[in-house]
């Protein structure tokens, strides 16, 4: 990919022109590999593409963007407040049952929006497809929101009616634990009900991850071409430089796209592309923030940090999200290694505290929910 300083959108055309380059073209033209057979209208300009913005909602020059560089931001030096602190409100508790707003303009000032061209292409390409358990909870959980299960056998069964929907996941781990497989089959599982999903991936290529997902029979090919799903492969470095136009534009696209599930593997690399723990703090916020905009249940993965297993990298995301789910070895004396999983946290939800085994086979992960760690 390219690493160019020109427009906004060179990092998305070089990364859909590997993607063509790599892919076996079939009946279509040069310009998408898996673009449709419909009636929709191709783009004729950045104002006019079919996943730009309307005119009434979108503004060249930034609109009310909670982005804007002008704004006020819970990170600013002088401010008093932290979306860390332990009192006031939290901006990220999605306790209510109101969805939130996804309306969203450009943030870019070039007249034209950052994914016309390239990221909508993808979407486009993709589509507008239209127990009994030992986790030791007595009473039956009632609740008024809506909820989605992971799709992972057993982890399920440690939650109570499910992960709220809209909210934000973290799956945090050290190499080696599965955790892009983890994400990859939550976004099968809401495939397999008829939803639509979204990968980007910043450590992987497109044909890597239709690769991995063919391996496990979940047929990712097919979900593209139905149109329930969109794979993006993302330069960290590029995605850094243009992360202020991405954070104003993805809601919308993903609202255009009717995406009900995403996934983002790995917040980690673009962390590391700040070196300054405050700058990173904010970046870090501001784009999960905008994910929330979005309306969409979203899964972060996360590596895990070096001298701690149960934190990730640069230990902010944890506190970002409303779940929490920790991937980890652990080693008995007898030095046998078995992987196990934790939920650390998810907001308005019931769940198990314990800390249960499981194994990575040819058909996903697969959580030991009535067995215990040694």
């Amino acid at each position: 990919m390219s690493g160019d300083d020109g427009s906004d959108d060179d990092w998305f055309e070089s990364a859909l022109d590997d993607e063509d380059g790599d892919s076996e073209q079939t009946d279509t033209d040069d310009t998408s590999a898996t673009q449709p057979e419909s009636d929709a209208e191709e783009p004729t300009s950045a104002d006019t593409g079919p996943f730009a913005a309307d005119s009434d909602e979108s503004d060249s020059s930034g609109g009310d963007s909670p982005f804007d560089d002008d704004g006020g931001t819970p990170f600013n030096e002088e401010s008093d407040s932290s979306p860390f602190d332990d009192g006031g409100d939290d901006p990220f508790n999605s306790g209510g049952s109101e969805a939130p707003d996804t309306d969203a303009g450009s943030s870019g000032d070039d007249g034209g929006g950052l994914f016309d061209d390239d990221f909508a292409t993808a979407f486009e390409s993709a589509g507008s497809g239209g127990g009994d358990s030992d986790s030791g909870f007595e009473e039956e959980f009632e609740s008024d929101i809506p909820r989605v299960d992971v799709g992972i056998e057993g982890l399920d069964q440690m939650i109570q009616g499910g992960i709220p929907r809209r909210h934000l996941i973290v799956t945090i781990g050290s190499a080696g634990t599965g955790k892009t497989t983890f994400g990859l089959q939550f976004l099968h599982h809401g495939l397999r009900n008829g939803e639509n999903a979204v990968f980007l991936t910043l450590e992987q290529s497109h044909d890597a991850i239709l690769d991995t997902a063919s391996e496990r029979g979940w047929g990712f090919e097919e979900y593209e071409e139905q149109g329930q799903l969109a794979i993006v492969d993302l330069d960290p470095v590029e995605m850094a430089n243009s992360l202020d136009n991405i954070r104003g534009e993805l809601p919308a696209l993903i609202e255009k796209f009717d995406a009900d599930r995403l996934v983002l593997d790995s917040v980690s690399l673009l962390e590391m592309m700040y070196d300054d723990q405050s700058r990173r703090r904010t970046e870090v916020f501001d784009f999960t923030r905008s994910l929330k905009q979005a309306g969409v249940t979203t899964m972060l993965v996360s590596e895990a940090s070096e001298s701690n297993p149960f934190a990730s990298r640069h230990g902010i995301i944890e506190y970002l999200t409303d779940a929490v789910f920790i991937l980890q070895y652990v080693r008995s004396d007898t030095g046998e290694t078995r992987l196990a999983v934790e939920i650390q946290k998810i907001r308005n939800a019931n769940h198990s505290r314990e800390t249960k085994p499981y194994e990575i086979t040819n058909d996903g992960i697969s959580v030991y929910q009535q067995a215990n760690i040694f």
